[in-house]
């Protein structure tokens, strides 16, 4: 959920309206990749992001959410100094991948988890306490947002009072924590290996056959206007 600025190109949008373009502008295979990518995409499992700072890890999320068919995520800076109006993503910063996945940028913590819970069932935190789980413990077929706080200092205290149960990632090393984007691949790659072996990934897929129509649409769309300037996410609350 954004907006781009910056230099771009949309001209093949502009003269084929509603992304019915000539078979020709486009390779079959290119066509088909788009189709198998929102064919696959899971629409009950997404990442919440809190007080991270770093844009760089954000855009490594973003491409490990791309890469096992996160549909969107979920950007909440609860420090006050994080809270701008405004979240800008760059195209280095996530190698593309911000065309893909939809960003939601929130500064205030209710809004963002009452928005979470409209469409995931639980919400799971990355926190060490007595009633922490290891990852490979948990059913993530389920409806789920996975929520990483910074590797400084973890989760907020507000953040920790409302979600739904706590996990870690087993360690056998000196380190105590893994860098969030390492920590959120590892958690992701094993959310990505139980749904394929329950056949997620495999036809019938999670969405309606309009659902997959329409997202097909849009990502032919952003790959015709050759977008290559800045991602602005607008704060939603």
């Amino acid at each position: 959920m954004g907006v781009w600025v910056g230099p771009h190109k949309n001209t093949q949008t502009q003269k084929y309206p509603n992304t019915q373009v000539p078979p020709l502008l486009m390779k079959k295979r290119r066509a088909e990749k788009f189709r198998e990518v929102a064919d696959r995409r899971q629409p009950d499992l997404t990442v919440i992001l809190e007080n991270v700072t770093d844009m760089h890890n954000i855009g490594a999320v973003l491409r490990t959410c791309d890469s096992v068919g996160i549909v969107e995520i979920f950007v909440l800076n609860t420090e006050p100094h994080l809270q701008t109006e405004t979240l800008v993503i760059g195209k280095r910063t996530s190698m593309g991948a911000r065309k893909w996945v939809d960003v939601n940028y929130f500064t205030d913590i209710d809004a963002c988890f009452k928005k979470v819970r409209e469409k995931y069932q639980r919400i799971l935190g990355t926190h060490l306490d007595e009633t922490s789980s290891e990852v490979y413990q948990l059913d993530l077929t389920e409806p789920v947002a996975l929520l990483f706080g910074n590797e400084h200092s973890g989760l907020s205290d507000a953040a920790r009072q409302r979600i739904d149960g706590n996990f870690i990632i087993p360690q056998a090393g000196m380190a105590e924590s893994l860098n969030i984007s390492v920590a959120c691949a590892v958690t992701l790659y094993e959310t990505y290996r139980q749904r394929k072996a329950k056949g997620f990934y495999d036809p019938p897929f999670r969405q309606t056959e309009a659902e997959r129509e329409q997202r097909q649409a849009a990502y032919l769309e952003k790959h015709l206007e050759k977008i290559h300037g800045k991602l602005i996410v607008h704060r939603q609350g």
